[in-house]
C-alpha cells in the first residue's frame, strides 16, 4: 500500500496586534515566494508588520525542519492569510475627568509552507507488520 507523504507544514500567529490591513499589505508580497526570497523582502521592507511575519516564516521552516525533514531551500510559501480578530477596547483619561476610548484592533496571521521536493514521492507502508497475539 502507497501512502502520500505530508508535503505541507504551517504556521499560526494569534492575536497580533495590529491592523489586518496593515498585515494584509505585507502577506500579499511574499505569497507564493520561496522561503530564502521572503526572508530577504521581510527585512528590507519598511513596514511595522514585516517583524511579527518574519517571526512567523521563521517558525513554519522550523517545524517544516523537524516535523517532515525538509531542507529550508525546497520550501515554498503556498498560502499565506491574515484574518481580523478582535479589537482590545482600553479607555484613556482625558481633561476634566473624561476618558477617551482607544481601540487596538488585533488579527491572526496563518503561513502555510509546502516542500516542493517531496511533492509526488509517495512513502511505501510496511505490509508485513506483526501480527496481535490474541490473532493466531
Amino acid at each position: 500500500m502507497l501512502k502520500k507523504k505530508k508535503t505541507e507544514i504551517y504556521a499560526l500567529g494569534q492575536h497580533i496586534s495590529m491592523s489586518a490591513d496593515k498585515a494584509r499589505r505585507v502577506i500579499d508580497q511574499i505569497r507564493g515566494r520561496s522561503y530564502e526570497e521572503t526572508l530577504l523582502i521581510l527585512e528590507l521592507m519598511p513596514y511595522r508588520a514585516c517583524y511579527p511575519i518574519f517571526k512567523l516564516v521563521y517558525s513554519a521552516a522550523a517545524n517544516a525542519n523537524y516535523n517532515i525533514g525538509s531542507n529550508e531551500v525546497n520550501l515554498l510559501i503556498s498560502k499565506a492569510e491574515v484574518h481580523e480578530r478582535t479589537t482590545i477596547k482600553k479607555l484613556k483619561p482625558r481633561a476634566r475627568g473624561r476618558s477617551y476610548p482607544i481601540k487596538r484592533p488585533t488579527c491572526h496571521l496563518t503561513i502555510v509552507m509546502k516542500d516542493i521536493s517531496l511533492e509526488d514521492k509517495d512513502v511505501e507502508i510496511n505490509s508485513l507488520k506483526k501480527k496481535p497475539r490474541w490473532k493466531k
